[in-house]
């Protein structure tokens, strides 16, 4: 790693802990001010934000980016109208409560449990220059600062976001503009970069394509860094015995509307008994979206992630099973963990499915594309977190973004 980029990144660490105490102590109203500005802006400065986002893209294009990572990097007017319209109802959002009480304690005391900001939150993404917007907004809803860090493909739509959206919002909220750092370098070093700096960012937000962001926190953990990664995706959709083949056919359709998104679908598992009258629907409905199926024999992992292949990222994979089981099983222990549905008419079939699978989100006769902040919890979200243990899991949102103090307090009689 140059020291250019490493200097880089701690100056951009060091001036949004320096600003940070201005947003931890910002009254809600200059909160919600601020993201209501920057939703104004948004709009009002929506030529200057697409003028750069088609420079970005052109240039993209050029470099030969696939489709579905162009249509992940591109900002059309109905995306920022859409970016606006969250602003304000993240802006109507309810604030976290920052103390809770507990319980009473012996002795004439009783116990709160305070939820502090964490001070300061880095975010590494790609080539989606809305999540610039979506990750500052929930930041500053939350009351942290941040250092966002995109790829060289998305910095120009990132730094005309924060120029004339993020930054004169928070500036005219009475909030220090410098809370929200964008990392300026373009080289990948950057991000090992953001996740060696534990007494400026503790904690780091990690979004992209599977290896590189577990590489990511892989470098994070040697350095005491904290990491909330979202590393892999992928839908599974298990076609059940006693599905409406209408309902199947339309879920088919519907989990493919974007295909360089996380919660596409991914993995099509189709019962035995039904694979022969399902089939021809499937048919009709991947080709209406232009994607081709992957039949067994497969050459790949069965969960293989089309969605981070340029070369074959219209592909779905389809297999046949011979029970829920066996479904559940593969989804359990063949795919990300991101998601998976079910379709059928059979209720103990549907809670059999729901008992058996672990993953983040499970679904009833619904696509695996409502796994997202936004269409789930009203809210944008920094990402979509798998782990399996204790903590935020799934969209993660603002209410995620803090830290317990536990205080005993004499009690208030």
């Amino acid at each position: 790693m140059s020291d250019e980029v490493a200097k880089a990144v701690e100056e951009c660490a060091r001036a949004a802990k320096r600003a940070a105490p201005s947003l931890a102590t910002a009254p809600e109203s200059a909160i919600d001010a601020a993201l209501n500005g920057m939703a104004d802006r948004l709009l009002e400065s929506r030529e200057a934000v697409l003028e750069a986002n088609r420079a970005d893209v052109a240039k993209a294009r050029e470099e030969g980016m696939s489709a579905g990572l162009l249509d992940r990097l591109t900002i059309t007017e109905e995306r920022l109208t859409g970016m606006a319209e969250q602003l304000r109802l993240l802006a109507g959002a309810p604030h976290q409560e920052r103390s809770v009480p507990v319980s009473t304690l012996d002795g004439g005391l009783r116990l709160v449990e305070r939820r502090r900001p964490v001070g300061v939150i880095g975010a590494n993404y790609e080539a989606r220059p809305n999540v610039t917007v979506d990750v500052a907004s929930q930041l500053v809803k939350s009351r942290n600062g941040g250092v966002l860090r995109t790829g060289s493909a998305a910095l120009g739509s990132a730094q005309r976001l924060l120029d004339v959206v993020i930054a004169p919002a928070l500036a005219e909220a009475g909030i220090d503009a410098d809370v929200i750092q964008l990392v300026p370098r373009v080289e990948r070093e950057a991000a090992a970069a953001l996740v060696q700096l534990p007494s400026l960012v503790p904690l780091v937000i990690l979004r992209g394509s599977g290896e590189s962001t577990r590489a990511l926190a892989t470098e994070a953990a040697t350095h005491g860094v904290r990491t909330l990664a979202h590393a892999d995706g992928g839908g599974v959709l298990y076609v059940d015995k006693a599905a409406d083949k209408e309902k199947a056919r339309s879920l088919v359709h519907d989990s493919l509307d974007r295909l360089g998104v996380c919660n596409r679908l991914n993995l099509l598992l189709i019962h035995a008994e039904v694979y022969d009258d399902v089939w021809p629907l499937v048919t009709e409905a991947l080709g209406e979206r232009g994607v081709a199926p992957s039949l067994a024999p497969h050459e790949h992992a069965i969960g293989y992630e089309w969605a981070l292949d340029s070369d074959r990222e219209a592909t779905v994979t389809v297999a046949k099973v011979e029970s829920l089981d066996e479904a559940v099983r593969i989804a359990n222990e063949e795919t990300s963990g991101l998601a998976a549905g079910i379709t059928t008419e059979d209720n103990a079939a549907a809670e059999a499915f729901f008992d058996g699978y672990t993953g983040t989100g499970v679904f009833w006769n619904a696509p695996t594309r409502l796994l997202d902040g936004f269409k789930l919890l009203a809210v944008p979200e920094t990402g979509i977190n798998l782990d399996k243990v204790p903590g935020p899991r799934g969209p993660v949102t603002y209410t995620d973004l803090y830290v317990r103090q536990y205080a005993v307090l004499p009690d208030a009689g």
